[in-house]
């Protein structure tokens, strides 16, 4: 079975090639498939592309979702989901560096402005 993190980069890969303009705002972003099927749901859920985006870059990754949608459909995935990794982070209820202290790093990462 393929994993994940496989598909993840498979995705990648795709954008990278097709469709460099989108790569070039999908490079500041966080992409990791997300599969319910591990995390004990009590229906299966087909998996889905999420991309954790800083503040900057959501609108343009929005206006792109279409052609990620067609990408991922292409792969067998269901959706893609975007997400502000700047909001998830100051989220005062959020449980994600104690849960997903990897997630938590690579979100901190992406959402640094750099100098």
């Amino acid at each position: 079975m393929i994993t994940s993190e496989a598909l993840a980069f498979q995705f990648t890969v795709i954008i990278e090639e097709a469709h460099p303009q989108v790569w070039e705002l999908l490079r500041h972003c966080y992409i990791k498939v997300i599969n319910h099927d591990l995390t004990g749901a009590r229906f299966p859920h087909p998996p889905y592309i999420g991309i954790y985006c800083p503040d900057k870059y959501m609108a343009a990754v929005v206006a792109q979702k279409n052609l990620l949608k067609e990408v991922a459909k292409f792969m067998g995935l269901v959706d893609v989901v975007c997400f502000n990794a700047n909001n998830l982070l100051r989220d005062p209820l959020s449980n994600l560096k104690e849960n997903y202290p990897q997630l938590w790093l690579d979100l901190l990462w992406i959402s640094t402005p750099s100098a």
